[in-house]
């Protein structure tokens, strides 16, 4: 049996270029930070979504508006809003750590979940 496609990932400018980079080494993500776009942490919401509706990413941001814009249009291809208000670094890297199992098995069936300190919720 053959091992699913790593999970394709963008990382949005309020998330720090280490997230990024600890998807891609210790889950095996395709991973992108806004900084390895062409305009950085100046991307606009609307480029992030052609982004990831191009490449099939999974954005991941703290930024509510890419909720409005999953609910009203569809965009962006797939959602993870980090809901855990402001938090260090390593505790957020902790939070992916603990949540990563079941990280890679929502995203199979569902586009929009949102990750608290606590939870991890999904979205119809």
């Amino acid at each position: 049996m053959s091992q699913p496609a790593p999970l394709r990932v963008l990382v949005d400018a309020q998330l720090p270029r280490q997230l990024a980079r600890w998807l891609a080494f210790h889950a095996g993500f395709d991973s992108l930070h806004t900084l390895d776009l062409p305009a950085a942490n100046r991307t606009q919401d609307g480029s992030i979504s052609r982004v990831s509706m191009e490449e099939k990413r999974v954005v991941i941001t703290k930024d509510a508006d890419f909720v409005n814009s999953f609910l009203l249009q569809g965009q962006p291809y797939k959602l993870l809003l980090v809901s855990t208000g402001n938090i260090s670094t390593p505790d957020l890297l902790e939070l992916f750590r603990q949540f990563l199992p079941q990280l890679t098995k929502v995203f199979a069936h569902h586009s929009y979940v949102e990750l608290s300190r606590t939870l991890l919720v999904t979205h119809r």
